[in-house]
């Protein structure tokens, strides 16, 4: 039997991380993460962030390279499940690069047939501001100002990340902790098998066509 995949998207500090750590500590099985931050520390470092690459186009200088990331990370997610062992994944996924890529839709297709919960993570704006302010106070590009209340980048992840919004569960971490979250996904799971939003989002057009 296949592994269960939980891919957790939302954007950075809207706390997919803590909710990724209580599904390892307190799932039954072996859970292996394998999102963003662990595939960052395999990417050399003149190709980083790699995955996680800001939208807005801002290095289109890696841009090509992005699509072969996110492949070769979605083919690991696979081989883990289909050896029987569940993943989570924490991922911030957008299409809002210089160009039109289509890698959702891409990542959709590699997990054609396996179990797939795809949750999606939200959080306001205003506690994403507070949070980065307070993890990364030295990051001029998260610095509010009178001027400028939501950096650019701060503001293109939360409009780009939720694109197209399709999802099998939606949780909003300003409302609930993590273990709540990880209890609202554990709950999804223990239900009625039901088709994957995935199998919907594998019917995106890829790039622009």
């Amino acid at each position: 039997m296949a592994g269960q995949i939980i891919i957790l998207n939302g954007a950075p500090r809207s706390g997919k991380s803590s909710i990724a750590r209580v599904i390892q500590e307190s799932f039954d099985g072996a859970w292996m993460n394998l999102g963003v931050d662990s595939y960052e520390q395999i990417t050399p470092p003149r190709l980083r962030p790699g995955i996680g690459l800001r939208p807005g186009g801002e290095r289109p200088d890696l841009e090509d390279f992005v699509r072969h990331f996110y492949a070769a990370l979605y083919e690991s997610i696979a081989a883990h499940s289909r050896l029987e062992l569940n993943v989570v994944v924490d991922v911030g996924h957008h299409d809002g690069y210089s160009k039109p890529l289509g890698i959702l839709a891409d990542c959709a297709r590699q997990l054609a047939g396996l179990p797939v919960l795809f949750v999606g993570v939200r959080c306001p704006i205003e506690v994403i501001m507070e949070r980065r302010a307070a993890s990364e106070p030295d990051r001029a590009y998260v610095t509010a100002s009178p001027g400028d209340p939501v950096p650019s980048p701060v503001r293109l992840w939360q409009e780009e990340v939720h694109k197209p919004g399709t999802y099998d569960l939606e949780v909003d971490t300003s409302l609930l902790s993590p273990q709540d979250c990880a209890g609202a996904i554990e709950q999804r799971l223990t239900g009625a098998p039901q088709p994957s939003a995935f199998q919907t989002l594998a019917q995106l057009p890829i790039d622009g066509q």
